[in-house]
């Protein structure tokens, strides 16, 4: 049997919610206001792109590293399109990869996402089902330090 996790939301007012994760931390969540929310928090859908994101960055961060790369800085930007119809499931997503350091290898970089990709990102891997994900990325040089 694989690990278990698990997450608690209780509900604040209106669509107000905060969500727990197993391991004590908090997130708020909302609505848009032409949903009947109030933006005071990040929507479920947005939290998608969020959970993407962070899969993914951690894998490729990690991967860098054992690498040796000299990685002084690290983004990772996430789009997403949704259906119009319901459940409004995300159909495309775009995720960039912004890379800062010194002398990073591309090739190191491109093997790092499809790593990512392809065997190590669980959330990339639940989202594939229902959208067409993209990736790119882009390598600045770092001020040399004197």
């Amino acid at each position: 049997m694989g690990q278990k996790k698990s997450s608690r939301v209780v509900w604040r007012e209106d669509l107000i919610f905060t969500g727990y994760s197993d391991n004590g931390y908090s997130i708020p969540l909302d609505a848009a206001k032409v949903a009947g929310g109030h933006n005071a928090g990040v929507s479920p859908m947005e939290l998608l792109l969020t959970a993407l994101g962070g899969c993914t960055g951690m894998d490729v961060i990690s991967i860098l590293r054992k690498k040796q790369q000299d990685v002084t800085g690290f983004e990772v930007q996430v789009e997403g399109v949704r259906a119009d119809e319901h459940p409004r499931v995300y159909t495309e997503i775009w995720v960039k990869f912004v890379v800062t350091g010194r002398r990073v290898d591309a090739q190191a970089l491109e093997r790092a996402i499809e790593l990512s990709r392809d065997k190590y990102c669980g959330a990339a891997a639940t989202l594939r089902h229902t959208a067409e994900i993209h990736y790119d990325y882009e390598i600045q040089e770092a001020e040399e330090t004197v």
